[in-house]
């Protein structure tokens, strides 16, 4: 079938199909394979390719060859060919049709089928078993692109960290429903793209997009065989190609140029596009699972494989697989889709999903391992945002505060923190004050500032906010399987009812713990990161880990946005940034600040006295206020310039019950004026006007933010 095509050398780099006007270049890794077969298809559900063209050439394990005439468009994939030895780590297959690890673009949807698997399902044997059977008829195909696209002056915002507001979202369930955008759009790159979503992100003052993953992913057999989906998209097959279903103008390349757009539209308008990556695992799963690319490329050296048993996976993801970024060919793989996706895709950084199983040297979590002196050394992955998820699943890989310098850190327990203080039990104000003011015992030891912290309260793993307030235990019946909760506190103040009500006092004490969270979550330093839809009420009817629901579960319902809600945060993030105290680029130092007489921050107790020692740490205090002296000479802008703001006292009262507030003395700034309190649903509207010396009643679970009127 090959006869028809002219093969020529070609080169060993780069690796992937490479398209020069003329013909393209394939470029495959594979380090114990003994034979390499390139297929081409026309139609991404062919059964059987139009032509088997073996390669030839080998070197320093790539196998390259050139095909003049070829052009954009063109589907392939690849057959490998060695032996099948899973006791021994190997599991080539020729049978099986595989994935390029480099592939810029995927066409065609994945039909689950026995013959995806390198062995034969219910065999006695299990995985020592072989199938022969071809994997081809049901596998999606490979897509040759054409890399050429005008970025006009596109730009990246590069917006100071300490400015930053991080929106969390998913391609499709933001889009999906909403009424602005075109039917044909919705669900899509083009979706976020449109004008109406765009004004919407403006509107509520975030300066950072970060998607779910947009990596092609595949849907697990086990939730297609229930009618499920891997609807988040954390079961990656393509690294370097955006997932197909999320484009509307077609899948021969064209998501690429959709995405492309997708960018330039959001970098127009001084968005930065963070992507949610995974590249600890792969969608092969277990050495039970199917085999789709690296698998039958060369699983011992893609994988992480049990020491003197590599029938089976070292799992330290809970997903099957751990990729083995200890060989060299591997982390190549990540650092080239790292490059790829900044250099030709234009992003502004990378969230990394279980990002200690990259760090794994060996057992252990090793923070100055080969994954992090690569970046450090880039030039162009230096220069992004870097975002940890800093666990894993395996022994040992709890590692929040102890990344590299250069890298910012979900904070898991400024999340636990604020829970605690707004719903919880068991609570001491030190903890509070401690995340409240960026977390220095995690960052400030290493020489990090609060911008290291990404603090959330809520995020796509677990309760959406309106959920938190609203249930006490998850339900997530519809995942169809019994489940525990995964988020860390599902005992929620309810009010007495759970779930949806009627009743107009639970729902407005619901609607003022919602504005408590979001209120302590804008005014804490660090880099606050919203869960998209928490600014308009959206609920999962309290399913706290929908993965698998690509539904009206999971997507935004724009028809039912809570407008108060959302008038609210708009406020709340702009009053953020019009006052520099708020997010500072240094610690506070606790010490007099030059012409005030006082120092940089000071706590005090619902009685107007500075927080004795014991107060600190005695269980069950939930009630503080602190000051926040705007006239600091240490608070500086990214030029060096020293910058002043207005000085800010805040009442928090975390209690059930109403609690009287005094507000001290603080030398001569005698006058206040109330610009923020959750229980009236008020922000950025200058309120009552209180003077040193007076008491203020706070309800349970209130906040109110006076400034001095100078």
């Amino acid at each position: 079938m090959s006869d028809q095509y002219r093969i020529w050398p070609g080169k060993k780099a780069p690796l992937g199909a490479t398209w020069d006007g003329e013909g393209v270049n394939f470029a495959l890794f594979s380090d114990f394979a003994e034979k390499v077969e390139l297929c081409l298809f026309e139609e991404e559900n062919d059964q059987t390719e139009i032509a088997r063209i073996p390669i030839t050439e080998r070197q320093h394990q790539v196998w390259h060859a050139y095909l003049p005439g070829i052009k954009p468009g063109q589907l392939y994939a690849y057959r490998v060919h060695g032996p099948y030895e899973p006791k021994e780590g190997l599991r080539f297959n020729p049978a099986k049709l595989l994935f390029d690890p480099y592939a810029k673009a995927i066409a065609g949807t994945l039909e689950w089928d026995d013959a995806l698997f390198g062995y034969t399902i219910g065999h006695e044997d299990q995985d020592l078993s072989k199938d022969d059977r071809d994997s081809a008829p049901f596998l999606p195909k490979c897509v040759v692109i054409d890399p050429a696209y005008d970025w006009e002056d596109d730009t990246h915002p590069e917006t100071p960290l300490h400015e930053t507001i991080i929106y969390e979202t998913h391609v499709k369930g933001m889009t999906i429903q909403h009424p602005e955008v075109p039917p044909e759009l919705q669900g899509t790159y083009a979706g976020i793209a449109h004008p109406a979503v765009i004004e919407h992100l403006l509107a509520l003052g975030i300066t950072a997009v970060e998607l779910m993953p947009v990596h092609q992913h595949i849907d697990r057999r086990e939730l297609v065989d229930e009618g499920l989906t891997d609807y988040w998209g954390y079961n990656t097959i393509g690294f370097m190609a955006p997932h197909a279903s999320y484009a509307s103008s077609g899948t021969r390349g064209e998501q690429v140029r959709e995405f492309k757009d997708m960018v330039k539209a959001l970098h127009r308008e001084g968005l930065e596009v963070i992507l949610d990556v995974v590249y600890n695992h792969t969608a092969e799963g277990s050495e039970l699972g199917p085999t789709l690319a690296f698998r039958g490329i060369d699983n011992s050296t893609y994988y992480r494989l049990v020491e003197n048993d590599p029938r089976y996976y070292m799992d330290y993801t809970g997903t099957g697989n751990t990729l083995n970024l200890m060989m060299p060919s591997v982390l190549r793989l990540v650092m080239d889709s790292l490059r790829y996706w900044i250099q030709e895709m234009h992003v502004d950084g990378f969230r990394f999903d279980l990002a200690s199983a990259l760090a794994r040297e060996l057992h252990d979590v090793d923070r100055l391992g080969s994954f992090f002196d690569t970046i450090h050394q880039d030039p162009f992955l230096s220069q992004v945002k870097l975002i940890a998820e800093p666990w894993d699943v395996g022994e040992g890989g709890y590692q929040v505060g102890r990344f590299p310098s250069e890298w910012m850190e979900w904070n898991d327990r400024y999340r636990d923190t604020m829970r605690a203080f707004w719903h919880g039990a068991d609570h001491n104000v030190a903890e509070f004050a401690t995340r409240f003011t960026g977390s220095s015992d995690l960052y400030e030891v290493s020489g990090r500032r609060p911008v290291a912290s990404i603090n959330f309260v809520t995020a796509h793993d677990g309760f959406t906010l309106r959920d938190l307030v609203s249930y006490n235990e998850a339900h997530n019946e519809a995942n169809l399987a019994e489940e525990d909760s995964i988020d860390p506190h599902t005992h929620a103040w309810n009010h007495g009812v759970e779930g949806p009500t009627d009743d107009p006092d639970v729902n407005r004490l619901r609607e003022q713990d919602q504005r408590n969270f979001l209120s302590t979550l804008f005014l804490s330093q660090g880099i606050p990161m919203l869960l998209g839809g928490d600014e308009i009420g959206r609920t999962q009817q309290g399913n706290d880990n929908a993965y698998c629901q690509d539904n009206e579960i999971s997507w935004f319902d724009w028809k039912n946005a809570d407008e108060n809600l959302l008038v609210f945060a708009q406020r709340l993030i702009s009053f953020r940034k019009e006052h520099p105290v708020f997010h500072q680029r240094r610690w506070f130092e606790g010490r007099s600040i030059r012409g005030t007489g006082l120092e940089d921050i000071v706590w005090f107790t619902p009685e107007g006295k500075e927080m004795p020692d014991e107060r600190w740490i005695r269980a069950g205090e939930k009630a503080l206020g602190v000051f926040l002296n705007g006239s600091t000479i240490d608070m500086v802008d990214e030029y060096g310039n020293s910058m002043s703001d207005d000085s800010f006292y805040l009442m928090l009262n975390g209690t059930l019950d109403p609690l009287t507030f005094l507000l001290p003395k603080l030398n001569d700034l005698e006058e206040w004026v109330k610009v923020i309190d959750t229980e009236a649903n008020m922000v950025e509207e200058d309120g009552e006007t209180i003077r040193a010396g007076e008491e203020i009643k706070l309800s349970g679970h209130a906040m109110v933010v006076l400034r001095h009127a100078n």
